[in-house]
């Protein structure tokens, strides 16, 4: 599987910005996706996930009434919407699709529930 996260950039403050993971195939169709992010000399850290069939999304609370994920499973591509972004919203993006086919639980942030990993886009929020 292999996973595409693209739409970051240099944004101010306040600005907003949408990711897009997209997937070869149809290989996020039966599986939840989730974005975590990695500023510079820290670790990778949840931000949000959305389930297999879209209908529930969880969000840490970093990202909790800022952020929005979606799916859109006949294009294999998830998105992370985010507004009000803040400096400390700076770091590399990353998608990954989580290995738990049809996963209905609401546990979504470890690490190594994801078995596939998009290459990261860069977001820097400057103030």
């Amino acid at each position: 599987v292999q996973l595409q996260a693209s739409g970051g950039g240099l944004v101010q403050a306040g600005d907003s910005l949408r990711l897009s993971c997209a997937a070869s195939g149809r290989a996020l169709g039966h599986y939840a996706t989730g974005w975590f992010r990695q500023a510079p000399g820290k670790e990778r850290e949840f931000v949000g996930a959305i389930s297999w069939g879209g209908g529930d999304s969880h969000y840490a609370d970093l990202a909790r009434g800022r952020f929005t994920i979606s799916r859109d499973n006949a294009r294999s591509t998830v998105y992370l919407q985010m507004n009000s972004l803040k400096p400390e919203d700076t770091g590399v993006y990353y998608c990954a699709r989580d290995r738990r086919a049809f996963y209905s639980g609401t546990d979504y942030a470890r690490v190594t529930d994801y078995d596939s990993w998009g290459q990261g886009t860069l977001v820097t929020v400057s103030s």
